[in-house]
């Protein structure tokens, strides 16, 4: 299966494996607009910075699934990167975070920045990481699963801390977590919810216009926990044009186990060869 096959690739990183931090997340929380995480409790969340006049940005998420590989949205891929990993304060410099270089970036051939379908694409790291307390992989799902309407998810990023039409809030620069539960398909797709917007290659959650996903949080990860190991479900995908926080407007996300098979030729079976955009 699919979910077997990644194991040796992770294995590689050391005693952990994948989603297994070295530092449990606190959950059970629900905070308006979400809270500061534990430090390095979801150590495989990463910051995709693009150089601005020689000052690195924060611009997206990400999800290191591989010592080599990370997993974002297709609509996050536009600059020139690098990838930090082990954070929890951006503007700090903190033991055990390091910066990386891109070799390669792979957008989805099928990605349409209209219809905002098939948003998701790796991201070749110049070195592969060593496992460490705060830099772990995330497990990927097994191919096709669909988690039922509730399951108690959670987003992570350092997406802005809150946003309405025509008034964005600041960026976090303390990593932040939410407690999102999936809503199903039947209900996300509702005339009165996204409707035709959402596909079933992609997993809404929230939607109680109190907690969602918001800019900056693009391309990271639903962390959902199965089996006692934390999986990566989604990838910020869209929101309310509204702003973040609208009821019945769930943040929507890449469904990753829909693209397993897509994940592992690329990383395991060498299909990235002659693919994709150069660093």
């Amino acid at each position: 299966s699919p979910l077997l096959e990644l194991a040796p690739a992770t294995a590689v990183l050391g005693p952990y494996g994948c989603g297994q931090p070295a530092v449990p997340p606190l959950l059970g929380t629900r905070v308006v607009g979400g809270e500061d995480a534990r430090p390095h409790s979801w150590p495989w969340q990463i910051s995709l910075q693009y150089d601005s006049s020689g000052t690195w940005r924060h611009t997206c998420g990400g999800t290191l699934i591989d010592p080599s590989w990370v997993l974002t949205a297709a609509h996050c891929i536009s600059l020139t990167y690098r990838v930090v990993l082990g954070k929890q304060v951006l503007s700090e410099d903190e033991p055990g975070s390091v910066a990386v270089g891109v070799e390669k970036i792979i957008v989805h051939e099928k990605w349409n920045s209209f219809l905002i379908i098939n948003d998701i694409a790796l991201i070749k790291l110049a070195q592969a990481v060593k496992e460490s307390e705060t830099i772990q992989p995330s497990c990927l799902p097994p191919a096709g699963l669909i988690l039922e309407n509730g399951y108690p998810c959670y987003i992570t990023g350092w997406g802005r801390l809150r946003s309405k039409l025509g008034a964005n809030g600041p960026l976090a620069d303390t990593l932040q977590q939410a407690l999102l539960p999936v809503v199903s398909y039947e209900i996300c797709s509702q005339r009165d919810w996204w409707g035709s917007n959402v596909r079933t290659t992609m997993v809404c959650a929230g939607g109680d216009g109190v907690t969602s996903g918001c800019n900056g949080d693009s391309g990271g990860p639903l962390n959902c926990q199965r089996e006692g190991l934390w999986e990566v479900h989604g990838i910020v995908s869209f929101g309310s044009a509204l702003g973040c926080n609208t009821a019945k407007k769930p943040t929507v996300f890449t469904r990753v186990s829909a693209y397993i098979d897509w994940i592992n030729e690329l990383i395991f079976n060498g299909g990235f060869e002659g693919t994709g955009l150069g660093a």
